[in-house]
């Protein structure tokens, strides 16, 4: 007997979910905003309960922080903050590529030129929710393919908080290389040189650069 339920249907609670994360990441809703549940009831067509759920889930990945006697908001974002996540993911990201490289396959090559191909057109399109789509899907692959699980696991805790930093960052123009060519040279560093040690230092100036333009937007 197979129990597999195939395409399973997306519920009312993880579109509304994925509504209000975009809304944060993408600064529609920016950091110290009030999250009204009636307002949001309103805007999304849903009822209360879905809506509270919602915010806890949000709660759990950072995005929204609970303050006495005003309810919920969207979490501030600081330097202070953002500085530790660079700081993780520079430890976590270095030593999944390296790891990566080690375990290439022809399966792995493909996937990351294919993901490549579509970040390239997300950027060019402009599309925000693509670009971070995209990027989740080819770090996921990099992290699987290095067999870092717990890590990837971790980076996904992270991932909400992650997404509004790239959101931030992705298309400055304050960047000397964009966001996609830093990518695009982190994996071919992994499977077209096959150096573990270049792939490493790719990461580096992707994330040093990364965090100094979030830096200066943050202290602005």
């Amino acid at each position: 007997m197979n129990l597999k339920i195939e395409n399973p249907p997306v519920t009312l609670r993880e579109l509304c979910l994925d509504k209000v994360r975009n809304a944060i990441i993408t600064g529609y809703f920016p950091s110290g905003k009030r999250l009204v549940e009636r307002t949001l009831c309103e805007e999304l067509g849903v009822s209360r309960s879905v809506v509270r759920e919602v915010i806890r889930y949000l709660e759990a990945e950072g995005l929204v922080e609970i303050l006495p006697n005003k309810g919920p908001i969207v979490s501030l974002l600081d330097w202070e903050i953002a500085s530790q996540i660079y700081e993780i993911r520079l430890l976590l990201e270095q030593s999944a590529v390296a790891d990566c490289t080690q375990n290439l396959t022809d399966q792995t090559t493909q996937q990351l030129q294919h993901l490549l191909a579509e970040l390239e057109q997300a950027f060019a399109a402009d599309d925000i929710n693509l670009i971070i789509a995209t990027s989740a899907k080819l770090y996921e692959t990099i992290f699987t393919t290095a067999k870092h699980y717990i890590a990837w696991e971790v980076v996904q805790r992270l991932n909400g908080r992650i997404s509004r930093l790239r959101a931030m960052t992705m298309k400055s123009t304050k960047r000397e290389i964009s966001g996609y060519q830093r990518i695009k040279n982190m994996c071919e560093a992994i499977y077209l040189h096959k150096d573990a040690d270049k792939a490493k230092q790719a990461v580096a100036e992707h994330i040093a650069e990364a965090a100094s333009v979030a830096k200066n937007i943050l202290n602005s």
